[in-house]
């Protein structure tokens, strides 16, 4: 691109994101720019030097990407996640836009059998939260399912997180502890019910194959909303527990008797 084009989309970028401020000659002082000089970089007369150019992208959270494409087009510095120019096609914005109604924020009661003794159940809490326009989760997993894989048992050592991805037919979402090197997937949809908001799927870890441990099973989450007594009873009960202590429709939508497929 000539020196002329890129000055022309600069000077749309910088107009268009000059307009959320009511002011020029007040987003000047912030910026600590000559009003004049940036009127210039406006209209599309000029562009700026390699510092100032990083002040005016630091100050409006964008990178040096703005001399060269619509601003539009940019995520957010702080936004980066899963849009590098080789996936974001695949695995950016689209996919990362989960609806507040799909998976709702707030605290869930999930429930699987363990993977690694299915005589018992797991039963667990987490966080689903959103920010920077993304939806991820934080949890803790299980002291005793950390002792059975002779693992620590300190609170960063079990603290998970992850992402939610929106698919065709539901949400997947992929987590790990901190440091871990590996993690779970989770595949969920939506099951109608008159009583929550249920999610329903199955939950799948990246270990080998074992005779003793199993590495997919159904899965089932509960948003829990304002339901203090159900948060309660989940903060004090969770962990690996039989399955006739999980709640009944947790029962059910897993299926304990039948072979997962």
């Amino acid at each position: 691109m000539d020196p002329a084009g890129i000055r022309n989309i600069f000077g749309a970028n910088l107009r268009q994101l000059s307009s959320q401020y009511p002011s020029i000659a007040g987003l000047c002082r912030e910026l600590g720019i000559n009003r004049t000089q940036y009127n210039r970089y406006l209209s599309g007369e000029s562009f700026p030097r390699p510092d100032v150019l990083h002040r005016i992208c630091e100050f409006f959270n964008k990178d040096a990407r703005i001399l060269l494409e619509p601003v539009d087009a940019i995520p957010d510095g702080n936004s980066e996640l899963l849009n590098h120019p080789s996936i974001r096609e695949f695995l950016g914005q689209n996919s990362t836009n989960v609806p507040e109604e799909t998976v709702p924020s707030g605290l869930y009661r999930f429930s699987r059998r363990s993977f690694v003794d299915d005589t018992v159940a797991m039963m667990g809490m987490l966080l689903v939260f959103r920010e920077d326009g993304y939806t991820f989760l934080r949890g803790y997993e299980a002291k005793d399912a950390m002792e059975q894989q002779g693992l620590p048992t300190t609170g960063p050592a079990r603290e998970f997180r992850g992402i939610f991805l929106l698919q065709e037919e539901g949400v997947a979402n992929i987590a790990a502890r901190r440091g871990s090197i590996t993690c779970s997937y989770q595949f969920l949809s939506r099951y109608p019910s008159m009583d929550g908001h249920f999610l329903e799927g199955y939950s799948a870890r990246s270990v080998r194959e074992t005779i003793r441990s199993r590495r997919v099973e159904r899965t089932v989450y509960e948003h829990l909303g304002t339901n203090l007594s159900a948060i309660r009873h989940t903060a004090r009960n969770g962990g690996l527990i039989p399955f006739d202590q999980l709640p009944k429709f947790h029962q059910r939508l897993l299926r304990l008797d039948e072979p997962f497929r």
